[in-house]
């Protein structure tokens, strides 16, 4: 199978790297991101090869939904393989360009259902070097959160770069399944940052004056978004919170109730921090996540199994 790809460049040496929207096919402001970003681009400016993938998932974006027909998760299918279904079948396909590259950029949203707190988030490789590149590519990139992660999650279009050794990046900007123009502005900022960060273009990097919130988490676990507060029963979620509020352990997050509304659950923060990712599709299923919150201020005994505050470097 093969992508439907931009590529830009390749009259001066330099490194490659790999821009990728559409993994899930809900997720539009990436897409439209990388389309305006390949207009932008001056090919003969390019010092280096550049590799544009806007959408990844077509089946699912004609679907207007996260998954294509076959149901599965693009972003725990990879690497995939050659013969088998659409969706393990683009998996093969995104992992072969990932694999020939130097960089990689991964761009999402929150989709349909969720809304994320705008953050660059990376695998925390064993490699030094390739962690070091992917800590200063996701700083450079310019969002106010730069969330390092359990380098052992499988699946995702990371666990591919992790294993060749490529420093990658992923980007997650709000959702709620429109194209907010805010979004797509950062998110064609922020590749240009990274791509002058890595000297394929020349310019100076745009980033905010507050410094980021960098938070370095090797627990087990830490990234997946989708298992933190999961809904105890089918019903309508109705929150409490909003989006990069703080809570503490045991405050409401906001309540699930039935239809009628005879069983109203509270459903309560279970740990101290910033609210990441909170649902935005009010009908929920039973064990789909109404929210994430990251701990920003790790208790001691948290920070002794690897959660740290850092900062981004120059």
């Amino acid at each position: 199978m093969e992508l439907a790809t931009l590529r830009l460049g390749g009259r001066h040496d330099g490194p490659h790297v790999l821009l990728t929207g559409g993994v899930h096919g809900d997720e539009f402001e990436p897409m439209a991101a990388l389309r305006t970003l390949a207009v932008r681009l001056a090919p003969h400016e390019i010092r280096g090869r550049i590799t544009i993938v806007p959408v990844v998932n077509e089946p699912a974006f004609r679907l207007g939904q996260r998954v294509g027909d076959d149901g599965l998760d693009l972003a725990r299918t990879c690497p995939g393989r050659p013969d088998g279904s659409t969706t393990e079948q683009i998996a093969h396909a995104l992992a072969n360009l990932i694999r020939a590259v130097d960089a990689y950029i991964d761009l999402h949203t929150g989709g349909v259902k969720l809304s994320v707190s705008p953050l660059t988030g990376y695998m925390l490789h064993p490699v030094p070097a390739v962690l070091n590149r992917q800590r200063r590519m996701a700083c450079a990139f310019g969002l106010p959160i730069v969330w390092g992660t359990d380098p052992s999650l499988e699946g995702r279009s990371l666990s591919v770069a992790r294993d060749a050794n490529v420093p990658a990046i992923y980007a997650e900007y709000l959702g709620g399944g429109g194209c907010d123009p805010n979004g797509v502005s950062a998110y064609v900022q922020g590749c240009l940052n990274v791509l002058a960060d890595l000297h394929l273009i020349d310019g100076t990097l745009a980033r905010p004056t507050d410094e980021p919130l960098v938070i370095e988490d090797q627990r087990a676990g830490s990234g997946h978004m989708q298992v933190q507060h999961p809904a105890p029963s089918d019903g309508l979620f109705e929150p409490a919170v909003t989006l990069g509020q703080q809570v503490r352990q045991g405050e409401f997050l906001g309540t699930l109730s039935d239809v009628l509304g005879h069983e109203v659950i509270p459903i309560k923060a279970d740990r101290t921090g910033l609210v990441l990712v909170l649902r935005g599709f009010a009908r929920v299923s039973a064990g789909e996540s109404l929210g994430v919150v990251l701990e920003t201020d790790p208790p001691p005994q948290i920070a002794s199994l690897g959660a740290a505050t850092v900062k981004c470097q120059p």
